[in-house]
Order: structure tokens, then sequence, then C-alpha cells
């Protein structure tokens, strides 16, 4: 086994990790918990309001790819960058009780934040004109002008949504995490509350909803940051906005800040270059996409992000000692993602169309977007397992001061995702479901068949080379192969239920339609819930008995 720097095998005497903090780690994590939860439900009503306005029309095209489109800057500047670059510095100084000095550098970091949030907006905007043809050069000229005019009014937006991020590491590192995770739903409130008013009470048609959209999603940008202000400003001491280098800390964390935009940059580029290849296939390929990503990231989010962020602190704390503490640590991490993405996997692979129904099918929403939404979903579940680990794993590299090998591995996981992406999106474009102007056709399945490939790539790679440095970390055979087990009773009990609660037969009934009437708008709701807790109840238990599972109690609080 090799041993990357200075790690070292520690002896069996040497005691376990302490117990110190443990029930402060576990109420922030249930803070955060609760705050992401809290911020995807209410994500997924904005989503299943946007799907009766806009359903899988050419404007929902063209809303996916105005706000992708400057998303990018979010992604750069935001949460994920800022926790890696700001939060270690301004963490430190306040421990060492320099509160003074931290606030000070709060106020550099800010300044400069701010101007290069705002500049790289000031630049978007004027350029939009330019670039929005080049981009998507198949759209009609409607199109093209209404996604210039979308972009620009977002590009603003996501100005203040990196200021906002500021105010999340600001409030993580004084531990008001609720605040900062429950912030987001500001932001989906505001927008939900303007495609009710627009298109319900003012009755817009879609273009104009759009637009109104748009001013709402910048509305609501802003109040995400208000949001936060309350509790930001009292706990701030010696702040001083400023632009300053020589502040203590900001020299430091602008040499963190630009690795980790260099690793993110390969990652959003891929994004984005999917929503460009999206807008080459027929229309509705982009809406359908993002349709299905919506429901794709909740288990990644709510799992697989969660236990990634959680063991990386104690990882990086213990890193010098392999056997007793780094090995089984990455070892029940990855456990843990296997016990809670494996089901989910198989349950939107043979139950997806349940779920995306009760979400999205109504309004201007279809069945026939139900169905190619689905294949979507059903492509991107393949690879769910594979995703969800490689963050667990990655965590275990950064904890070892390794970040080169899973960027390395990046570049080759996006360079394969592309090529089978390509390879795949014209021949499945060729199918197609439907009639009239309700026809739909499938490329989007072949970007997330090339994404799926991509992530098992990625997955087996980091596999092998952390075995390299650490030695066997993987769960074991058996508890691999009880976990699947339970998953497999959970799909039949699944398919069962969706069967008898739905239509066991197409000349009969099932018994959701008999109690709520076939027209009830309660109807794929209620089909989706009871199959769901059908499906859940049954892996716990079987789980359990195969000595795998956890009590949902305890599921919670981890």
């Amino acid at each position: 086994m090799r041993v990357l720097g200075s790690l070292r095998v520690s002896s069996p005497t040497e005691g376990t990790p302490a117990e110190a903090g443990g029930a402060t780690g576990t109420r922030a994590a249930w803070l955060v918990g609760t705050g992401i939860f809290l911020s995807r439900i209410s994500g997924f009503i904005r989503e299943s309001v946007f799907a009766y306005f806009f359903g899988t029309t050419p404007v929902a095209d063209v809303w996916r790819a105005a706000f992708r489109t400057p998303n990018v800057i979010q992604n750069l500047l935001g949460e994920g960058t800022l926790s890696a670059s700001f939060i270690p510095v301004y963490a430190e100084l306040l421990e060492e009780g320099r509160e003074e000095e931290a606030g000070r550098f709060a106020g550099a970091v800010l300044g400069l934040l701010t101007v290069t949030a705002f500049s790289a907006t000031l630049v978007g905007i004027l350029l939009a004109p330019v670039l929005i043809p080049l981009f998507f050069p198949v759209w009609e000229p409607w199109k093209q002008q209404l996604t210039v005019r979308l972009v620009r009014i977002l590009f603003v937006m996501t100005g203040f949504l990196a200021i906002s991020a500021w105010a999340l590491g600001i409030l993580n590192s004084h531990r008001r995490f609720f605040v900062a995770y429950v912030a987001p739903v500001a932001w989906n409130v505001v927008t939900i509350g303007t495609m009710v008013v627009f298109g319900s009470v003012l009755v817009w048609g879609p273009e104009r909803l759009v637009v109104a959209l748009a001013w709402g999603a910048l509305a609501g940008g802003v109040s995400q940051l208000l949001v936060q202000l309350p509790w930001v400003v009292p706990i701030l001491k010696g702040f001083r906005l400023s632009l300053s280098h020589r502040v203590i800390g900001v020299r430091e964390a602008i040499r963190n800040f630009i690795p980790v935009v260099t690793a993110r940059g390969v990652v959003n580029v891929s994004g984005w270059l999917d929503v460009f290849l999206a807008a080459l296939l027929f229309p509705g390929a982009l809406a359908v996409l993002g349709y299905s990503q919506t429901l794709y990231m909740l288990p990644i989010s709510l799992f697989g992000m969660s236990i990634a962020a959680s063991e990386l602190p104690e990882l990086s704390r213990r890193r010098g000692e392999v056997v007793d503490v780094l090995v089984p640590r990455v070892r029940t991490a990855l456990e843990r993602t296997w016990f809670l993405l494996i089901p989910a996997a198989l349950a939107f692979l043979l139950l997806g169309d349940l779920f995306l129904a009760a979400i999205y099918e109504h309004g201007r929403f279809s069945r026939f977007g139900t169905s190619v939404a689905y294949a979507v979903l059903a492509a991107y579940a393949l690879g769910l397992l594979a995703s969800s680990s490689s963050r667990v794993l990655s965590s275990a590299y950064y904890a070892i001061r390794d970040t080169r090998t899973p960027a390395r591995i990046a570049y080759l996981r996006v360079g394969l995702s592309l090529v089978i992406g390509v390879s795949l999106m014209i021949p499945f474009d060729h199918l197609q479901i439907g009639a009239g102007e309700d026809v739909l056709h499938f490329g989007a399945v072949g970007l997330a068949l090339g994404a799926t490939a991509g992530s098992w790539l990625e997955y087996v790679l980091l596999r092998r080379r952390l075995t390299e440095a650490i030695g066997r970390h993987g769960p074991t055979r058996g508890r691999r192969l009880r976990i699947v087990l339970a998953a497999g009773a959970a799909a039949a009990a699944g398919i069962g239920a969706k069967a008898l609660l739905g239509s066991a037969v197409p000349a009969r009934e099932g018994l959701v339609h008999q109690l709520l009437g076939p027209a009830s708008p309660w109807l794929n709701p209620a089909l989706a819930l009871g199959t769901a807790l059908t499906f859940g109840g049954v892996y716990l238990a079987v789980a359990a008995a195969l000595g795998v599972g956890v009590s949902p109690l305890r599921l919670l609080r981890r």
C-alpha cells in the first residue's frame, strides 16, 4: 500500500476519534439538512408551477438556456468556491480571537467579490447580443432575441446571488447554519409569486410571462440576500468594506480561490455544453432536460453531498491515522451512500414516471412530456450511485491533501460524457412521441447517457487511485449484496403498489382512481405518494432484517 504525504499507520492503542463536539456537529448537520430540504421542496413547487405555465414549449427552452448562461458566474463565484477559500481563513481568525481582523478580512473579500461579480455581469450584459446567436445558431430570431433579453436581466441576479454566498460563508463560520441554507426559499417564493400573479391573475402569455419571471428571479436574488443580512450585520466586528489585497488573509484566500475556480470551471463548462447541445435538438429537449435534472439532483443534494461534506472535516483532522480512522470512515461513508442511493436509483429507474407526473403533469405539461422526462431520468438514474459516491471519494482525496487527482479525473469524465452524449443524442432525437403540437423527441436521453458513462468512469478511477494510496476502502461484498437485495425487494413492492393503486390492467381503474376519480388533480400525487411509501417502508424493513438497515429515526438524524 502506497501512502501519500505525511500519512502514517497509527497504533491500535492510540484510541478512537474524540466524541467532543459530536452533539454540536449533529445539530449543525440537522440544521443544514433542514435548510436544504426546505429549499429543495420550495424548488420543486417552483418547478411544478413553471411546468404548469410553460410545459415543454419553446419558451421553456429559452428560459433554461437564459438561466444557465449567467449561472456560470454564480457557480464560479458562489457557495462552493467561497466555502473552500474564504471560510477556512475567516473561521481561523475567529478561532484565534482576532475578530476585528476577521471583520476587515470579510470587508475586503466582499469588496473584491462585488467588483468581480458585477464586472462579469456588465460584460455579460454587453456581449449577450453577440454571444447568444453564436451559442444557439439554429434557433429562430425571436427565440434568440428573447434569450438575450432574459440573459441581461439574469446576469444582474447572479451578481446578488454571489454576494449572498459571501453572507452564507459568514453565517456558517458563526454556526448560524439554518438561516444560511434556508435563504434560497425566499428566491423560490418570489419567483413562484411572480408566475402566479402574472400568469393566473393577469393571464399573460408565455413570452410576456417569462420576462416577468426573469424580473421576479432578480427580485428573488435580492430577497435571498436581504433575508441573511439581519443575521450577518450584528456578528461582524471591525467590518470595513475595501478592495485592499494587504488585509490579513486576503492573499491566502485568493491563492485558495484560483485552483478551486479552475476545478469547478470544467464542471460548469460541461454543464453549459449540455445546454448548447440540447439547443441543437428538436424543441422541448432543453426543457425536459431541466425537469429531469431537478428530480435527479434531489438525492445527490440530500444524501451524496451531505455525506461528503460531513466526512471531510473529520477525514482532514485524522488523515495521518490510515488504518484506524481514514479507511474505516471512507468505507462507512461509501456504505451509507450505497444504502441511500441504490434504492433512490431503482425508484427513479422503475417508478420515475409517477414522481414526474405528480410534480409536473398539469397545465401546459402533457403526459408526453412525462414520458420523455422519464426516459431522461432513467438514463441519469443509471449513474446516480457513481456520481454520489465520487463526491465521497473526492472528500477523501482532499483530506489527504491531493486535489490534483480528482481534477484530472474530472477532465476525463467530462471528455467521455461529451463524446458519448454527442454520438447518442442525434440517433435518439429521431425517436418521438405525441401528435400535432405535442410532439417531443428523445434526444436528451443521449446526453443523459453520456453523463452516466462519465460518472462511472470517474468513480472507477477514483476508487482505483485511492486504493493505491490508502488500501482497500470499499464496502464489503456481503453488505453490498444485502443492500441490493433489500432494494430489489422494495422495487418489487413498489411495482406492485403502482399496479394496485394505479391500474393493474387497462380496462380497470386502480384504488386511487376509484377513491379520487380519474379527473381529480390529486390523482397523480396520491399515486406517487402511496407507491413511494410502500417502496420506502419495504426497503427499510428488509434492510433492517438483513442487518444493513437503520431505524427511520436514526436515518433522519444522520
